[in-house]
């Protein structure tokens, strides 16, 4: 199950006045598109685009300030509704899942039926249109539910899979980005089922492990099941500034703020971080990435402040920035035993009462709103995150 355009079509249905109208939900004129009203989509507008390039294509777009916390409720609506037709539901990203419906026919009819009793359920319970593919494995159910797009219904069967395969655009399979597409290009291949032409270990000479892979989809094999519960790797927050910059002072006002986000979500989901990573684009558009990692986990968002203040001292800048991101991975629950050091040191003590701070300044912002309490450099600069 895919939502059709699920940040632009959730504006639209809250904001009549949108609807029908070339609609990008972005950040600033320098980020990038969140995702593109289908008005918008017909002037070539995708998500990831520019702003400003999307603003080149449609003179007349609007533009929306994304809304996190609205689509996050939809989205816990919508993944509550599909767990009524199976307790097999895998969320794999805000607006889209795989559902496993074997066995359910005696509850929900055909797999045509179910598709369309999921769509209606969908539509009648939030406003909002999605589209459903329904086929034998998860792999050939992602491609389905892209047909058709919006409102679509795409079911394969066993017996149209081969068919199906034969005749899919190589482009369309998970995992073929341009240079695989065009290493398949110059070798005749332009379709799912020409793979099957190549011997599989020529295929791995030319593509390495991927062959295997792209030789099992061909054969119409993928195994993967629906997991219901898949464990966070990693929490991040970035953001693109609205003016590329060296300045030391500002990019460090930013890493707090982003700092005190990634802290906030850690704590949020109980999880504890082995690994802190800085990220950096430059203004010629190259990602830079810079990490760090702690035997014991942390939480603390000073030391993640502080962490990440170390690895932008120590990258050598040499253009300006034009977006900055603070990460965490290796993660780990609150809860887990971890070996201590024998003798808590200064920075243990210190990142300790970091932690208790947060917790209060947590229960203060449950208690009064987001923002009730915000540290002074942020206030001063603005940047504090009330409205995510």
């Amino acid at each position: 199950m895919d939502m059709d355009a699920f940040f632009a079509s959730v504006e639209q249905l809250d904001d009549p006045a949108l609807r029908g109208r070339c609609l990008v939900v972005g950040g600033s004129h320098r980020g990038v598109v969140a995702a593109a009203s289908y008005e918008a989509r017909k002037y070539g507008i995708h998500s990831a685009m520019p702003i400003f390039q999307a603003r080149l294509k449609c003179p007349h777009l609007v533009i929306v300030a994304p809304r996190r916390r609205r689509y996050a409720e939809l989205s816990g609506r919508i993944m509550d509704i599909l767990r009524t037709f199976s307790p097999l539901v895998e969320p794999i990203s805000i607006d889209e899942a795989y559902v496993d419906i074997s066995g359910c026919q005696r509850l929900h009819g055909t797999a045509h039926e179910t598709g369309l009793a999921v769509k209606t359920r969908i539509r009648e319970q939030t406003g909002l249109t999605s589209s459903v593919g329904i086929a034998p494995n998860k792999f050939l159910a992602k491609i389905a539910s892209d047909f058709n797009k919006p409102d679509g219904l795409t079911i394969v069967t066993p017996e149209q899979m081969p068919l199906f395969i034969e005749t899919l655009a190589i482009e369309k399979v998970p995992g073929v980005g341009a240079q695989t597409r065009q290493r398949l290009t110059g070798m005749g291949i332009q379709t799912l089922g020409q793979i099957l032409q190549w011997p599989e270990q020529q295929l791995v000479r030319k593509l390495g492990k991927f062959g295997y892979r792209l030789m099992a989809l061909a054969q119409g094999r993928d195994n993967t099941p629906v997991v219901c519960e898949s464990e966070a790797k990693s929490v991040s927050s970035e953001t693109t500034l609205e003016q590329d910059t060296a300045d030391h002072a500002v990019l460090a006002v930013c890493l707090l703020a982003q700092s005190e986000t990634v802290a906030r979500q850690l704590r949020a989901q109980h999880l504890r971080a082995r690994t802190i990573t800085l990220k950096l684009k430059t203004t010629d558009f190259v990602q830079h990435t810079r990490s760090h990692s702690w035997p014991q986990p942390i939480q603390s968002s000073d030391t993640i402040y502080q962490a990440t203040l170390r690895l932008l001292t120590a990258f050598a800048l040499t253009q300006p920035i034009r977006l900055i991101g603070v990460g965490a991975g290796n993660l780990i629950p609150e809860n887990m035993p971890v070996q201590q050091a024998l003798f808590a040191d200064e920075q243990v003590r210190h990142r300790q009462q970091w932690e208790q701070l947060d917790r209060a300044l947590d229960a203060i912002s449950e208690r009064y709103g987001r923002g009730s309490v915000v540290r002074g450099t942020l206030a001063e600069t603005g940047r504090n995150d009330k409205k995510q």
